[in-house]
């Protein structure tokens, strides 16, 4: 009877000894180096505070130098401090590297009174180097003096260079010049 109990126990763990079908890890898959609530970050230009950037959650990958972020708020200042526009968004990838910042999902980009712009689109790109905020995606605009829409866009933190393609809109007040035109008669 012993015998008997003893090869049952020896079947059992030689059977427990197998491994079985092992998944592959995907290829470039890891995870976050470090996983924070609440994270805040400062970023600066010839050491003046330029952007200041918020996110409920983050997900830091040191080795791609880029942080995942859902629940992010991005405050432009202009060189006195003053702030230039405020972009909200469902989630976004921030690299470290270049200081670069790819926003996706309910968009919004507001420039405080007395302009109160508002912008909305599904995606967002703010190129740190170039100091542009540009999306290749449908966009809504309103504001004092005009509201429009069109295809995508470019401008700067401050949307005083805005530049549009495919664009809709209305102009309230005195008009606008279309590229090419001349105020001075000539």
């Amino acid at each position: 009877m012993r015998a008997a109990l003893a090869l049952v126990l020896l079947a059992g763990l030689a059977g427990c000894a197998q491994r079985g079908v092992t998944p592959a890890r995907a290829a470039g898959a890891d995870s976050a180096d470090q996983v924070l609530e609440g994270m805040a970050h400062t970023i600066t230009r010839d050491g003046i505070k330029s952007t200041y950037l918020e996110a409920e959650s983050a997900w830091v990958y040191q080795d791609r130098n880029l942080i995942d972020l859902k629940g992010v708020k991005v405050t432009f200042y202009g060189p006195t401090g003053a702030v230039r526009s405020v972009v909200t968004a469902d989630s976004g990838t921030y690299r470290m590297r270049d200081g670069s910042l790819d926003a996706r999902g309910n968009v919004v980009a507001v420039t405080p009174p007395p302009d109160s712009a508002t912008l909305r689109t599904e995606h967002l790109l703010f190129d740190r180097v170039s100091n542009l905020i540009r999306s290749d995606t449908a966009y809504t605009y309103s504001g004092r003096q005009a509201a429009g829409s069109g295809a995508s866009f470019e401008t700067d933190p401050d949307f005083k260079r805005f530049r549009s393609w495919q664009p809709r809109g209305r102009q309230r007040g005195q008009g606008f010049l279309l590229p090419g035109q001349d105020t001075t008669g000539q």
